[in-house]
């Protein structure tokens, strides 16, 4: 049987301990937040977040792990796009806009993406912030290329 003494002390020990772990954990995240970069936003890129926006992307594709699970992720797009284009961002961000504006296929049978008439400002815009996104530290999320 416990006393009453011991139980105040396993109860203050308890919640100090705790109490220096989580600290130790809070300074471990903020120590990680400084030394990771983010890339800074450009005008285009808010744009083209305003673009991700107004036309609900969310509501479908995923960015960041975040949103919709209906169509690919979009977080790493620019990548595999760079790597179709044997890593020529020109190459890359036409066949982007060049994919956007086809869509919808028509293909029977396969998930479409609406289209959306966006100008080529916006396409660019949207574009630059698909970029931006992919050089976000993720810590390796999407796990693979593929999204």
């Amino acid at each position: 049987m416990q006393t009453k003494s011991a139980a105040r002390n396993i109860f203050f020990g308890g919640t100090i301990f705790f109490f220096l772990v989580f600290i130790g954990l809070t300074a471990h995240s903020v120590s990680y937040i400084k030394n990771t970069s983010t890339p800074p936003m450009t005008e285009s890129v808010a744009r083209g977040k305003l673009v991700w926006e107004e036309n609900a992307c969310i509501n479908c594709h995923t960015i960041l792990g975040e949103g919709a699970y209906f169509a690919p992720e979009l977080g790493n797009v620019w990548k595999r796009y760079m790597e179709n284009s044997d890593n020529d961002p020109k190459a890359a961000r036409e066949a982007l806009i060049i994919w956007i504006k086809a869509m919808p296929t028509g293909v029977e049978g396969r998930r479409q993406m609406p289209k959306f008439n966006l100008t080529d400002q916006q396409l660019n815009d949207l574009v630059d912030f698909l970029e931006w996104t992919s050089k976000i530290d993720t810590q390796n999320w999407p796990p693979n290329l593929a999204g």
